[in-house]
């Protein structure tokens, strides 16, 4: 059973150290760490992802800043209260964890295997390029559950549009990440981080566990252009951020 909750939601992803390692918590007995890694895109640009990571996988690996390496795990959520508000944190759990000499061609791979908990938001970019916000729950086991943002761009976002609260769905994607401004006040602003999973395969399950593919979306060139759109005009919905009660 466990095996089996654990194939739901897999991560692979290769980078390098760029923090240091800070004390998160200790969980019967053993302590885990947080630190952050830098992921290489195409474009010439980066995504930087959170890591949590057990003392007992720290033993065998070089940590410090600037060594390459990969990580093999799941990306975690969990509910924070933080300003007044709830906000979902994700990290990614690792399991196992490497040096490396080099960074492979795909570094950023993940797949979940979960249940969309929230209605689907559909939305077009100044530039005509479709987008759909979705919340995907994956069950994990001890009777948890991680709650994971993802977006679909094109092809992917049309056909997820339309999805059930309840709807069984298979993503294939990379986990990125995005900084964007918070206003605060009428004068201030403060720096902000989302991570999602940028989407680009899709399969959603009936109840007979036939299978609905979606297209196969290159799509990481092509966000590029409509991530400033992100930045700028979507601050952090609270449909990303806060669980319902």
């Amino acid at each position: 059973m466990i095996d089996g909750l654990m194939a739901t939601n897999k991560v692979y992803a290769e980078g390098k150290v760029i923090s240091e390692l800070v004390f998160s918590h200790e969980m019967y007995g053993e302590g885990f760490y947080n630190f952050k890694i830098e992921i290489p895109r195409l474009s010439n640009t980066s995504d930087i992802l959170p890591v949590t990571v057990s003392e007992r996988l720290m033993v065998a690996v070089d940590l410090s800043i600037g060594k390459m390496i990969s990580v093999e795990g799941q990306l975690r959520s969990y509910n924070k209260f933080v300003e007044g508000s709830n906000r979902l944190i994700l990290t990614v759990f690792a399991r196992d964890i490497k040096n490396l000499e080099e960074i492979s061609k795909s570094p950023n791979q993940i797949f979940i295997d979960g249940y969309i908990c929230k209605p689907p938001i559909y939305r077009t970019t100044p530039f005509g390029r479709e987008i759909t916000d979705l919340l995907v729950a994956v069950n994990r086991p001890y009777n948890k559950s991680d709650y994971i943002p993802a977006i679909a761009w094109g092809r992917n976002a049309k056909f997820s549009s339309n999805l059930e609260v309840g709807t069984h769905i298979k993503l294939w994607g990379r986990i990125q990440s995005r900084e964007y401004e918070k206003k605060v006040s009428e004068e201030n602003t403060i720096k902000r981080v989302a991570y999602e999973v940028s989407i680009s395969k899709m399969e959603c399950c009936d109840k007979d566990e036939k299978e609905s593919e979606g297209e196969t979306e290159e799509t990481e060139e092509t966000e590029e252009i409509d991530e400033w759109f992100l930045r700028e005009h979507i601050c952090a919905p609270s449909y990303w951020y806060k669980l319902s009660s």
